[in-house]
C-alpha cells in the first residue's frame, strides 16, 4: 500500500504524546535539557510511570470516534526511554505499550505510525560529535570522539530495526534530527535500510531532506505546501499531559483548523497527552468524540478529497471530490444573507447543506464572455451549523477556475 492510497487520504491523525514525563507534568525531555527540573529527577519519573489503567482498545474506539485513520504514538521521545522492552537500553518499560497499541489499532483498521527520536539525550555516546553549549547534546571543546558516534548510530539503528521486526509500523514519525547535519546522520543510507526492511513504510519529513512529506507544527501554513504534509497540533499548549495547562482550544477552532488545513492538501494530527496511568483526560477525549460527530454527517467533503480552490475564489477553506465534479465549501462565519464563489467557469448544477441535505437557493450574476461571474449563494440562520457549516456545489463537469485579471 502506498502513501498516495492511504496517507494522503487519511486526512486526520492523533498524535499521543505519552511517557515519564507525564508522572509529574513536566514537559517531555526539554524539561532536563533546558534545566527546569534536574536530569535525575526527571528520570525517576520512571518509577512512578504505572500505566495501571492503559487499555490500547479504549485509546481505538477514542481515535476511531473522532475519525482518525491514522496514530502516532511516541515510541522514545528526546530522554531515551523507550515504550517498549528494547534489548538495546535499560530506559525502557517491560511492559510492551507500542505492541499492545499497534495491535488495537489494526484492529480497528487504522493505520499505525510511532514517533523516534533520531537524537537521544540519555544514550552515553551521544554528546560525542559537533559543537554546541549543552551538554546533553555536544561534547566539550575538543573531546570529539567519531567512535563513541559510530556506537550511537549502531544503537540508532538497532532499536530502529527493533521496531521495524517487531510492529512493522504503517509510518515512522521521525524527530530530533537538527543537532546533526544529514552527513553525520547518514540520512540517505538510512532510508534506504528503512525501506528496505518495509517497502511501503511511510517516513515523515524530519530527515533532512529524506522524508516523505512536509511536517509544519502548530499553525496551518498560508501558502499550503506543494506536496504532501502534515500539521501536527496540540489540543491544548502541552505535547504530553501537563496538568496545569488547561488552555484548550474549543471544538469550533480545533474544527476550523482541520478545515483549512484538508482545504489546503493537508492532514491534520492532533495531540492528546495521556496521564501516567494511561488515561486520556476528560477534556481531550470530549474535543476528540466532539470533531467525530461533526465529521461524519459532513464526510463527504473530508474523505476522499483533494485541496480545494486556491485563494480568492471563495472566503474560507474548501475541498474538492475525486472526480473533481463537486466542490466542498467550509462556512466557518455566519453569511450576511449569502456567500459567494468567484472565477468558476462551471454552471452551479445545485448547492446543498451537507449533512442536513437542503437545498439552498443560488444564482450568478455578472461575467463576460470567458469571465465568469459571481455565484451568489443564500444561506439562513436555519441552515448554519454551531460548528461549521459545509455545502456542497455540483457542477456541470470537473471545476475549471479563472485566474487571468487584466484587460488591455
Amino acid at each position: 500500500m502506498s502513501m498516495q492510497s492511504w496517507f494522503t487520504q487519511a486526512k486526520l491523525g492523533i498524535f499521543v504524546h505519552w511517557g515519564i514525563y507525564a508522572v509529574k507534568g513536566v514537559p517531555e525531555s526539554w524539561s532536563f535539557y533546558n534545566g527546569k527540573i534536574g536530569y535525575d529527577d526527571y528520570m525517576k519519573q520512571a518509577d512512578g510511570f504505572t500505566g495501571a489503567r492503559f487499555d490500547a482498545g479504549q485509546w481505538s474506539d477514542l481515535f476511531a470516534s473522532a475519525g482518525a485513520r491514522y496514530a502516532v504514538l511516541t515510541a522514545k521521545h528526546h530522554d531515551g526511554f523507550a515504550l517498549w522492552p528494547t534489548a538495546w537500553s535499560r530506559l525502557r518499560t517491560e511492559r510492551d505499550y507500542v505492541g499492545e497499541y499497534v495491535a488495537a489499532l489494526r484492529a480497528r483498521g487504522i493505520h499505525a505510525g510511532l514517533y523516534f527520536s533520531h537524537l537521544d539525550w540519555s544514550h552515553p555516546d551521544y554528546a560525542s560529535v559537533g559543537a554546541g553549549d549543552n551538554r546533553f547534546a555536544f561534547p566539550e571543546p575538543g573531546e570529539e570522539d567519531p567512535a563513541a558516534w559510530e556506537r550511537f548510530l549502531a544503537f540508532h539503528r538497532g532499536q530502529l530495526r527493533e521496531l521495524q521486526e517487531r510492529y512493522a509500523p504503517d509510518l515512522l514519525w521521525f524527530d530530533g534530527d537538527w543537532e546533526r547535519d544529514a552527513g553525520t546522520w547518514r540520512m540517505a543510507e538510512l532510508r534506504e535500510e528503512l525501506l528496505g526492511r518495509q517497502p511501503e513504510v511511510v517516513i515523515n519529513g524530519r530527515m533532512q531532506g529524506f522524508g516523505d512529506y512536509a511536517t509544519p507544527e502548530q499553525g496551518v501554513p498560508i501558502t499550503p505546501p506543494a506536496g504532501p504534509w502534515e500539521l501536527c497540533l496540540t489540543i491544548n499548549d502541552s505535547w504530553g499531559y501537563q496538568g496545569d495547562d488547561d488552555n484548550h482550544k474549543s471544538v469550533r477552532q480545533i474544527v476550523r483548523i482541520f478545515a483549512e488545513t484538508i482545504g489546503g492538501g493537508g492532514n491534520l494530527l492532533l495531540d492528546v497527552g495521556p496521564r501516567e496511568d494511561g488515561t486520556v483526560t476528560p477534556e481531550q477525549a470530549a474535543r476528540l468524540r466532539e470533531l467525530g460527530d461533526w465529521i461524519r454527517p459532513r464526510a463527504a467533503a473530508v474523505y476522499p478529497t483533494g485541496r480545494g480552490l486556491p485563494p480568492g475564489h471563495f472566503n474560507g477553506a474548501s475541498t474538492l471530490s475525486t472526480d473533481r465534479r463537486r466542490l466542498y465549501l467550509f462556512v466557518f462565519d455566519r453569511p450576511n444573507e449569502f456567500v459567494v464563489l468567484r472565477g468558476v467557469r462551471n454552471k452551479v448544477m445545485s448547492v446543498r447543506v451537507l449533512g442536513t441535505g437542503r437545498e439552498l437557493r443560488h444564482e450568478r450574476f455578472g461575467g463576460l464572455n470567458d469571465v465568469p461571474g459571481w455565484e451568489y449563494v443564500y444561506v439562513s440562520d436555519d441552515d448554519l451549523d454551531p460548528l461549521c457549516t459545509v455545502l456542497e456545489v455540483s457542477l456541470d463537469g470537473e471545476l475549471e477556475v479563472y485566474r487571468d485579471h487584466t484587460r488591455d
